[in-house]
């Protein structure tokens, strides 16, 4: 597989929305993974030439240096997808967002729509705070449990 070959399968695995694919041939083994924030990190597992293989250690490093910006976020509360789909902040595109970030949120009230098989559910607070981040773009895919907006409870 050349050089090309492999940019390509990354592209169509980055576009199609999975988490983890794993490839195995005679001539190579990979790995393709899509880290918390989005991008994707391919490794060779089996490579001809032992320089790619030391590729894989950069990407290491960030999740190191995510470690103090989870001990921030720890105080506050996720409102998490219960489904996969496609996450909406507002009803339609000229409609305002449900909640944006500095707005006040109770228990019950919506946050959110996330499409699903051509469904739209409104997905309601289970907490009562104020929204400090919104942690998914609007129009994008989401998975089951994903944390999609950072509540302050207090």
């Amino acid at each position: 597989m050349n050089p090309k070959e492999i940019k390509n399968m990354i592209d169509f695995i980055s576009k199609s929305g999975l988490a983890e694919v794993n490839i195995e041939t005679e001539e190579f083994k990979i790995s393709v993974k899509r880290n918390a924030d989005g991008a994707v990190v391919a490794a060779p597992l089996v490579a001809a030439a032992p320089a790619p293989v030391a590729a894989p250690a950069p990407a290491a490093a960030p999740a190191a240096a995510e470690a103090p910006a989870a001990d921030e976020n720890s105080k506050y509360v996720e409102i998490k997808s219960p489904m996969i789909g496609t996450f909406y902040r507002s009803p339609t595109p000229e409609d305002p967002e449900f909640v944006g970030v500095g707005d006040s949120v109770s228990i019950g009230q919506k946050v959110c729509i996330v499409e699903a098989m051509k469904l739209f559910n409104e997905i309601e607070s289970e907490v009562s705070g104020t929204i400090v981040k919104v942690l998914v773009d609007n129009a994008s895919p989401i998975e089951y449990d994903q944390p999609l907006f950072l509540v302050d409870p207090s």
